[in-house]
């Protein structure tokens, strides 16, 4: 015999688990794109920062095989080196990109305006912070270090290279709640700037919530952000959102700052019996 049974969490949010770039440092997630714009380059094909940025948030190793495989880039690469890219490219070009990401990581390490009201949020309502990447475990020290300088040490890191599979499947989400010794999914938030992140996130089975404006949806540096007039950051910001809303997110905001109110509104979900 078959039993019904629906289990309703009501407790607090627990755990919240952040993407790096574009959601809590790297306004802009300006440092993949310049790091991939400069390793193709390298090897005499330019792509353009549309084409860079149309597999973000993917495990490094298959971003560089989806740009090889994106029609333009592979004609490109065929007639610069006289075949298509196989597997060995595949392996040089990652082996060559980390040094180039890694630099570029060091030149944009500057933690997103809000993450140290967030942080003393949390610490009041006891929620552990946690985040997970699609760099790999060689490329981050130096930006983990950077963020230990502006007061950030966050208690679960997770990289793409940690886990069996990258985003959008479920691994480093559900590895970072277990290392936050989260009860239950349902208690836990992830926090992205990408459609696979969010994608991740609601794999998993938690709360999954874009972030819009300081990302990859519009892909522009807070120094580029600023100096646009208004009407042209509105429409940017429009289409951002709908992009992460249109991705499943259970919520779209500008930029972490926002993001202490909106744990509120979802502890009073939950409180009303609500899953995500």
């Amino acid at each position: 015999m078959m039993y019904h049974y629906q289990r309703s969490y009501r407790g607090p949010i627990r755990a919240l688990i952040m993407d790096l770039a574009g959601t809590c440092v790297d306004f802009g997630s300006t440092a993949p794109i310049h790091a991939f714009k400069q390793l193709f380059a390298d090897n005499g094909v330019m792509i353009s920062g549309v084409e860079a940025r149309a597999p973000m948030g993917s495990e490094k190793r298959e971003h560089i095989r989806a740009l090889l495989a994106m029609p333009r880039i592979a004609e490109a690469w065929r007639s610069t080196h006289g075949s298509a890219a196989g597997k060995a490219d595949i392996d040089r070009l990652y082996r060559d990109f980390v040094p180039v990401q890694v630099a570029a990581i060091a030149e944009r390490a500057r933690a997103i305006a809000g993450l140290s009201d967030l942080l003393e949020y949390c610490h009041r309502r006891g929620i552990r912070v946690g985040v997970n990447t699609g760099y790999g475990r060689e490329m981050i020290e130096g930006l983990l270090s950077a963020l230990a300088d502006q007061g950030f040490m966050p208690e679960s890191v997770v990289c793409a290279t940690d886990v069996a599979a990258g985003r959008p499947a479920p691994h480093m989400c559900l590895q970072g709640a277990m290392e936050l010794e989260a009860p239950c999914v349902q208690a836990c938030v992830k926090v992205d700037d990408t459609v696979v992140g969010i994608e991740e996130g609601l794999n998993a089975g938690m709360w999954s919530i874009g972030v819009a404006v300081s990302g990859n949806a519009v892909g522009l540096s807070l120094e580029a952000w600023r100096v646009l007039p208004e009407p042209e950051r509105q429409v940017l910001r429009e289409r951002a959102h709908q992009r992460l809303r249109s991705a499943g997110a259970h919520a779209v905001i500008d930029s972490i700052a926002e993001l202490p109110d909106l744990l509120i509104e979802l502890d009073g979900r939950l409180a009303r019996g609500e899953r995500p």
